[in-house]
């Protein structure tokens, strides 16, 4: 319980001293944002800073940091150092700088941010590599909250019935005004995930010894014996550091009423989201008492592990929580996911936005192609794992390449050229790690740690210097100030 509390009070320290530094660093200034210069009704409308904060953290939340942190405590409590120093060094970066560098881009999506700093033929690679990813999360989280309706509802409200209303919700939320739909319901759904999560650690406490909470520990304690490197970087994503949130915060980026509010809305709702994920990280430890049981109750699937603690713990109550954390919260980031992917396809192919027939011009074949693999993951019987593992390796490269990104900016604005660290750090970390996993997974190259370990970290220090040379070279030039990104 010791090393829980600290945790808690790591990151909420975190988010007061390291995210006014990152703040500090970028430094936000009164230039109008997209929501005030642009305001097109749709897209770029201004929310307030409360309402956008819950916005964004259901965007980057959903069930990940709850199915992800289970399946990460597998290693034991050695993933809360993860999760609390990848959130505040690297994750809460990430979604700032993605976000703020968004927002003085007329709210540009990653893919066109890496096209600025990387040349076209990066921008091409990262639409389509955006987009896949996009759909390949929209789909994972329509099967999982289909697949536990179905189980819950009378028999002809199958699986596939649950695919088609959850799609119909998907279209609405893509092509509606952001303020209409996505604005009323998230926030409340916001609270909702916040209060799971309270009501989930409190029930955990209150059981007294019946649960006791484990002490970090550094030894890896997964039962298969799986490596903690690279393998618990990937699998913990959200909670931690995900890619997925670089497609969402240049989303709210458009909303934000004023740079100043950057901070509490992107750095802030990363935090939130790891509290989050500590909170069930420990709960899966605790409640199972070894990780050898939470790894035998997770081959019935996160759903059932989520449920099971949750009326555990809880009772009936802990059993309504568990369907809105299962079904609500998945929704919740599949569908702003299919709407991130418009955005991207409209910028693509210069299509714009503002009248509802472009926007279902671009909406229908998105959702048309998540209903096929959602098809495919319902009648598959490893379907779901299938899409889930591409999914997991595809966003943690994502989030590499933001980072890279938002060195790119840093180093290009003169002033900022040691604060480039900030992001450069973190970015070398998720290359060896990216590079390590893809080489080692059953889903990859499958090569042995032996020679695994050394290329994935050559590939990052490579990196690295490529990044130092550019920095020397910043520092020794003539001292010409940065190119502003107006």
């Amino acid at each position: 319980m010791i090393s829980l509390a600290i945790s808690f009070a790591v990151l909420i320290i975190g988010y007061f001293i390291y995210g006014k530094v990152v703040s500090k660093i970028f430094s936000p200034d009164d230039r109008p944002t997209p929501a005030i210069a642009i305001n097109d009704g749709v897209d770029c409308v201004p929310i307030k800073t409360w309402k956008a904060f819950l916005i964004q953290l259901l965007n980057i939340a959903g069930t990940g940091p709850i199915f992800g942190a289970l399946m990460g405590a597998v290693f034991g409590p050695v993933v809360f150092l993860w999760i609390v120093f990848g959130s505040i060094l690297g994750g809460a970066v990430h979604d700032y700088m993605i976000g703020m560098i968004s927002s003085r881009h007329s709210g540009a999506s990653i893919a066109e941010l890496s096209g600025t700093y990387f040349g076209k033929v990066a921008k091409w690679a990262m639409r389509l590599f955006s987009v896949v990813l996009l759909v390949l999360c929209g789909t994972v989280f329509v099967t999982s909250p289909a697949a536990l309706l179905g189980e819950l509802t009378p028999a002809w409200m199958s699986d596939t019935f649950w695919m088609i209303v959850i799609l119909v919700y998907y279209l609405l939320a893509t092509i509606l005004p952001i303020d209409k739909l996505i604005g009323k319901l998230y926030p409340v759904f916001g609270v909702l995930l916040i209060v799971m999560a309270g009501a989930v650690i409190g029930g955990i406490l209150f059981t007294g010894n019946e649960h006791p909470i484990p002490e970090l520990t550094l030894q890896n304690l997964h039962p298969d014996g799986t490596p903690v490197w690279p393998y618990m970087f990937i699998t913990v994503a959200c909670g931690a550091i995900s890619g997925f949130h670089a497609t969402q915060s240049p989303m709210v980026s458009k909303c934000i009423r004023t740079e100043k509010e950057g901070r509490t809305v992107f750095y802030g709702a990363m935090i939130c989201e790891s509290v989050i994920a500590l909170v069930w990280a420990a709960a899966g430890v605790a409640f199972y008492g070894t990780t050898q049981l939470l790894a035998d109750a997770l081959k019935e699937g996160a759903s059932f592990v989520v449920y099971e603690i949750s009326t555990g713990v809880l009772g009936k109550v802990g059993g309504v929580l568990a369907v809105i954390g299962v079904v609500v919260c998945p929704i919740t980031s599949g569908d702003t996911a299919f709407r991130s992917a418009r955005l991207i396809l409209s910028e693509t192919f210069n299509i714009e936005q503002k009248h509802i027939k472009q926007r279902l011009l671009i909406a229908v074949p998105l959702l048309a192609a998540g209903g096929l693999l959602t098809s495919f993951a319902i009648l598959n019987s490893n379907g779901f794992q299938i899409i889930w593992r591409y999914f997991s390796w595809s966003n943690q490269t994502l989030a590499m390449i933001a980072l890279w990104v938002a060195t790119a900016y840093l180093l290009k604005k003169g002033k900022y050229r040691f604060g480039s660290l900030l992001t450069a750090l973190p970015a070398t970390f998720m290359s060896a790690v990216t590079l390590t996993y893809v080489l080692m997974a059953p889903e990859g190259f499958r090569i042995p740690a032996a020679v695994s370990y050394p290329i994935g970290f050559v590939f990052a220090a490579a990196l690295l210097t490529v990044y130092t040379i550019q920095l020397i070279k910043r520092v020794a030039g003539s001292g010409r100030p940065g190119i502003e990104e107006d």
